[in-house]
């Protein structure tokens, strides 16, 4: 399969991230609707095959009105669209889904399963008008709500009735639209992937069939350059800009009766957002092997050192890698209120007035970490190698992905390994983000250092957009 390989590997680059205290939202691109449409800020491309072949009808941002709103726990959605065929060709259209939303807060899930609740529609080609008669869909989704990412699935069924007007020597032409839509996701802090597969037929007057396959995805990430000072004489020799962008790709691969067979391919581009990063000024990193992993994350406010030594070699401490990961997949955090003021810390040994506190409750609130009792965390003892792929693993969710019990890791120091944290080594190792040495062991207790917690943190990042991006399109798309 074809399917703009090119544009996808330009998407699928190294993509880390905008600063913690400037970010603005991410660059919208939406999928209207099970039509294979896509649309940017300034344009709306959709194919139609009501008449037998294929049209491309577009319009303009003025043109496509897409709302969702929430409230008591349904959530309305609406598409008013009105666009234009390379012919004069005309397509009105104005849906309404209505989904019930529930939520299952005990297990972080929520389900919405909804239908269509008004419908109007109208396809002009020439002096014929085929307008949408009777519209049943029914559709639902799973989210499965994560501290690092949510990742959902769902399902679309429809069929649509659309006629046509006698007219003298002309006789009414009713046309059949079966859809059978499924798409798979998951949104981030970095970035977020939707693909949806969507299989058409199309039941003509005479009882000929057609079929369309189409295949979308929409992506949307923040990718971070270096960008090299060229003034010899400036206080410092480069920083990092971030680049935002987004892109949606459609492809509709279609058989129809009188027509043939053939393949149309829908490509657009949001123009990208730039921001400029605060330029890190350690005085310890000038030949250090992690100096960029460093002046990545204090870019980007992960680190957030106030000293001109950051001290690499020395070891990671348990409170600063858990504020670390907290603002890495942007933990929500609550503002002081008087009320939280008068509350007494969650750890006896954490006091509420420390840096970053709040980061702290909301990794311990969403099972990320715990503390080393039921009152102690221990903020400053020394972070072992299991404990950091123990909080990444349970800040992705992934720890049902390891076998079932009773199984050995591949590391020789299997052995060594606590019991807490066997699940989340096979886990981590299997993603790639922790190794073994190069004697094949582990080194579960053995204490990360700055700079190594720093370079676990980047791969983890990149893992979050870079990785989920390729499994949620290009191995969706390439090979489905």
């Amino acid at each position: 399969m074809k399917f703009m390989k090119l544009s996808v590997k330009m998407i699928i680059t190294l993509t880390l991230f905008l600063s913690l205290l400037t970010i603005p939202s991410l660059l919208q691109v939406k999928a209207a609707d099970i039509s294979g449409g896509i649309q940017n800020e300034y344009t709306y491309e959709e194919v139609v095959f009501i008449t037998g072949k294929p049209i491309k009808f577009t319009g303009t941002s003025k043109n496509v009105k897409i709302t969702e709103s929430e409230s008591k726990g349904k959530l309305t959605e609406t598409y008013k669209i009105t666009l234009t065929g390379p012919n004069g060709e005309k397509l009105s259209r104005n849906f309404t889904y209505v989904s019930e939303v529930t939520n299952y807060d005990q297990i972080g899930q929520s389900t919405v399963n909804g239908e269509v609740t008004k419908y109007s529609e109208s396809i002009t080609v020439g002096d014929v008008t085929y307008n949408l008669s009777d519209y049943q869909l029914s559709k639902g989704n799973i989210t499965d709500k994560l501290p690092a990412s949510d990742y959902y699935s769902g399902n679309a069924l429809a069929r649509k009735t659309y006629t046509t007007v006698a007219k003298k020597g002309v006789p009414s032409e009713t046309i059949v639209v079966d859809v059978d839509s499924r798409n798979v996701g998951y949104e981030n802090f970095w970035g977020a992937t939707d693909t949806q597969i969507t299989e058409t037929h199309i039941t003509y007057s005479n009882g000929s069939i057609g079929y369309v396959k189409n295949r979308l995805s929409t992506t949307k990430s923040r990718v971070l350059n270096y960008e090299e000072n060229a003034a010899s004489l400036s206080s410092f020799y480069g920083g990092y800009a971030v680049i935002s962008t987004a892109n949606a790709l459609s492809e509709y691969t279609y058989d129809l009766p009188w027509y043939g067979k053939g393949t149309i391919e829908l490509n657009l581009e949001n123009m990208p957002r730039i921001e400029r990063l605060i330029v890190p000024k350690f005085r310890d990193l000038s030949v250090h092997w992690a100096k960029s992993e460093i002046e990545k994350l204090y870019s980007l406010g992960i680190f957030d050192d106030q000293s001109n030594f950051f001290s690499p070699n020395t070891p990671m401490q348990r409170y600063d890698f858990s504020v670390a990961v907290g603002k890495a997949v942007d933990l929500r955090v609550l503002e002081d209120d008087k009320k939280s003021k008068n509350t007494a810390s969650i750890f006896s040994d954490v006091k509420r007035t420390a840096k970053d506190y709040n980061y702290l409750v909301s990794a311990v609130e969403k099972g990320i970490i715990n503390g080393t009792s039921q009152k102690k965390f221990d903020p400053n003892g020394n972070l072992t190698r299991e404990q950091a792929a123990v909080i990444l693993i349970r800040a992705l969710g992934l720890e049902p992905k390891a076998p079932d019990p009773n199984y050995k890791t591949h590391f020789k120091d299997d052995s060594k390994i606590s019991n807490y944290a066997r699940d989340a080594i096979y886990v981590i190792s299997d993603l790639g983000l922790m190794s073994g040495d190069q004697t094949g062991k582990f080194n579960p207790k053995q204490k990360l250092t700055r700079a190594e917690a720093a370079a676990i943190l980047v791969r983890f990042l990149k893992y979050l957009e870079d990785d989920l991006s390729q499994n949620y399109r290009d191995d969706i798309l390439f090979y489905e």
